[in-house]
Protein backbone atom coordinates (compact mmCIF):
# COMPACT_ATOMS: atom_id res chain seq x y z
CA UNK A 1 0.00 0.00 0.00
CA UNK A 2 2.62 2.59 0.83
CA UNK A 3 3.97 1.95 -2.93
CA UNK A 4 -0.13 2.92 -3.83
CA UNK A 5 0.64 6.16 -1.92
CA UNK A 6 3.53 7.17 -3.68
CA UNK A 7 2.28 6.49 -7.00
CA UNK A 8 -0.17 8.42 -6.33
CA UNK A 9 1.25 11.29 -5.09
CA UNK A 10 4.06 11.35 -7.98
CA UNK A 11 1.25 11.35 -10.67
CA UNK A 12 -0.46 14.23 -8.52
CA UNK A 13 2.41 16.36 -8.28
CA UNK A 14 2.72 15.86 -12.19
CA UNK A 15 -0.33 16.68 -12.92
CA UNK A 16 -0.10 19.83 -11.14
CA UNK A 17 3.33 20.46 -12.92
CA UNK A 18 1.43 20.25 -15.92
CA UNK A 19 -0.96 23.16 -14.98
CA UNK A 20 -0.63 26.60 -16.07
CA UNK A 21 0.42 27.46 -12.66
CA UNK A 22 2.93 25.12 -12.04
CA UNK A 23 5.82 27.99 -12.57
CA UNK A 24 4.07 29.80 -9.24
CA UNK A 25 3.45 26.74 -7.45
CA UNK A 26 6.28 25.17 -7.53
CA UNK A 27 8.31 28.63 -7.00
CA UNK A 28 5.63 29.05 -3.95
CA UNK A 29 6.27 25.16 -2.68
CA UNK A 30 10.29 26.09 -2.31
CA UNK A 31 9.64 29.25 -1.07
CA UNK A 32 8.06 28.13 1.99
CA UNK A 33 9.99 25.24 2.70
CA UNK A 34 12.84 27.03 2.70
CA UNK A 35 11.72 29.49 5.15
CA UNK A 36 8.59 28.69 6.54
CA UNK A 37 8.80 25.41 9.52
CA UNK A 38 5.46 25.78 9.96
CA UNK A 39 4.89 23.52 6.44
CA UNK A 40 4.94 19.73 7.68
CA UNK A 41 6.15 16.27 6.24
CA UNK A 42 3.20 14.55 6.84
CA UNK A 43 3.85 10.72 6.65
CA UNK A 44 0.74 8.23 7.29
CA UNK A 45 1.54 4.72 8.08
CA UNK A 46 0.60 1.08 6.90
CA UNK A 47 -1.85 0.73 9.67
CA UNK A 48 -3.80 4.75 9.17
CA UNK A 49 -3.56 3.79 5.35
CA UNK A 50 -5.57 0.22 5.62
CA UNK A 51 -7.81 2.03 8.51
CA UNK A 52 -8.82 4.54 6.17
CA UNK A 53 -9.34 2.27 3.17
CA UNK A 54 -11.64 0.23 5.99
CA UNK A 55 -13.29 3.33 6.34
CA UNK A 56 -13.54 5.42 3.47
CA UNK A 57 -11.53 8.42 4.81
CA UNK A 58 -9.77 11.56 3.47
CA UNK A 59 -5.79 10.97 4.86
CA UNK A 60 -4.76 14.48 3.92
CA UNK A 61 -6.82 17.89 2.49
CA UNK A 62 -4.18 20.49 1.64
CA UNK A 63 -4.01 23.97 2.27
CA UNK A 64 -7.53 25.77 0.81
CA UNK A 65 -8.61 22.36 -0.39
CA UNK A 66 -5.41 22.60 -3.03
CA UNK A 67 -5.49 18.65 -2.74
CA UNK A 68 -7.26 16.07 -1.62
CA UNK A 69 -5.77 12.22 -0.52
CA UNK A 70 -8.78 9.84 -0.24
CA UNK A 71 -8.58 6.21 1.12
CA UNK A 72 -12.00 5.14 -1.49
CA UNK A 73 -13.73 1.67 -1.01
CA UNK A 74 -16.61 1.07 -2.87
CA UNK A 75 -19.03 -2.40 -2.47
CA UNK A 76 -21.29 -0.95 -5.19
CA UNK A 77 -21.62 1.45 -8.33
CA UNK A 78 -21.85 4.88 -7.55
CA UNK A 79 -23.26 7.97 -8.53
CA UNK A 80 -22.12 10.09 -11.86
CA UNK A 81 -19.82 12.78 -10.99
CA UNK A 82 -18.73 16.14 -12.12
CA UNK A 83 -16.34 18.19 -10.66
CA UNK A 84 -16.27 21.45 -11.87
CA UNK A 85 -12.81 22.82 -10.11
CA UNK A 86 -11.29 19.18 -9.34
CA UNK A 87 -9.04 16.70 -11.48
CA UNK A 88 -8.89 13.08 -9.65
CA UNK A 89 -6.19 11.30 -10.00
CA UNK A 90 -7.40 7.63 -9.30
CA UNK A 91 -5.31 4.38 -8.71
CA UNK A 92 -6.68 1.02 -8.33
CA UNK A 93 -5.18 -0.72 -5.21
CA UNK A 94 -7.84 -3.85 -5.26
CA UNK A 95 -10.37 -4.90 -7.28
CA UNK A 96 -11.27 -4.27 -10.46
CA UNK A 97 -14.66 -1.97 -11.70
CA UNK A 98 -16.40 -0.64 -15.00
CA UNK A 99 -15.65 3.51 -15.17
CA UNK A 100 -17.53 5.75 -17.46
CA UNK A 101 -15.89 8.87 -18.69
CA UNK A 102 -17.64 11.58 -20.75
CA UNK A 103 -20.88 11.30 -22.16
CA UNK A 104 -24.46 12.76 -20.85
CA UNK A 105 -25.03 13.05 -17.39
CA UNK A 106 -28.71 11.60 -16.92
CA UNK A 107 -31.19 13.55 -13.76
CA UNK A 108 -28.02 15.94 -13.41
CA UNK A 109 -28.60 17.83 -9.55
CA UNK A 110 -25.97 19.98 -7.53
CA UNK A 111 -24.72 18.23 -4.56
CA UNK A 112 -22.42 21.19 -3.73
CA UNK A 113 -20.91 24.40 -5.40
CA UNK A 114 -19.09 23.33 -8.17
CA UNK A 115 -20.13 19.40 -7.89
CA UNK A 116 -22.79 17.51 -10.21
CA UNK A 117 -24.03 14.53 -9.45
CA UNK A 118 -26.62 11.82 -11.85
CA UNK A 119 -28.54 8.73 -11.77
CA UNK A 120 -26.30 7.39 -14.71
CA UNK A 121 -23.81 8.34 -17.84
CA UNK A 122 -25.44 8.10 -21.63
CA UNK A 123 -22.87 7.67 -24.16
CA UNK A 124 -19.31 8.14 -22.81
CA UNK A 125 -16.68 5.45 -22.60
CA UNK A 126 -16.17 2.44 -20.65
CA UNK A 127 -13.06 1.93 -19.07
CA UNK A 128 -12.37 -1.66 -17.34
CA UNK A 129 -10.18 -0.35 -13.81
CA UNK A 130 -8.52 -3.04 -12.21
CA UNK A 131 -5.16 -3.45 -10.00
CA UNK A 132 -2.42 -1.32 -10.45
CA UNK A 133 -3.97 0.16 -13.03
CA UNK A 134 -4.41 4.66 -13.35
CA UNK A 135 -7.15 6.77 -14.53
CA UNK A 136 -6.74 10.64 -14.42
CA UNK A 137 -10.68 12.77 -14.93
CA UNK A 138 -9.97 16.29 -15.69
CA UNK A 139 -11.91 18.45 -14.16
CA UNK A 140 -15.53 19.01 -15.63
CA UNK A 141 -15.69 15.29 -17.56
CA UNK A 142 -18.59 13.01 -15.90
CA UNK A 143 -17.28 9.81 -14.94
CA UNK A 144 -18.64 6.61 -12.95
CA UNK A 145 -18.57 3.74 -11.45
CA UNK A 146 -20.99 1.54 -13.67
CA UNK A 147 -20.29 -1.69 -11.97
CA UNK A 148 -17.56 -2.75 -9.02
CA UNK A 149 -16.21 -6.39 -7.91
CA UNK A 150 -15.19 -6.19 -4.47
CA UNK A 151 -13.72 -5.74 -2.41
CA UNK A 152 -12.80 -2.28 -4.82
CA UNK A 153 -10.27 0.04 -3.16
CA UNK A 154 -8.64 3.14 -4.46
CA UNK A 155 -6.37 5.57 -4.47
CA UNK A 156 -8.12 9.30 -5.13
CA UNK A 157 -5.77 12.28 -5.32
CA UNK A 158 -8.18 15.41 -6.02
CA UNK A 159 -6.37 18.11 -7.78
CA UNK A 160 -7.98 21.75 -7.33
CA UNK A 161 -7.70 23.66 -10.39
CA UNK A 162 -6.11 26.79 -9.81
CA UNK A 163 -9.05 29.95 -10.29
CA UNK A 164 -12.29 28.04 -11.70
Amino acid sequence: MRNSFWLASLLAVLLLVSNDQATSTIARATQQSNSNSSVAVRYFSAADVKKGFESNATLLSGPDHSYIIITGRRDKPGQVEVHANDTDVIYIVEGSATFVTGGRVVEPTTSAPGETRGREIDGGDAHQLSKGDVIVVPAGVPHWFKTVQTPFNDFIVKVRQGNR
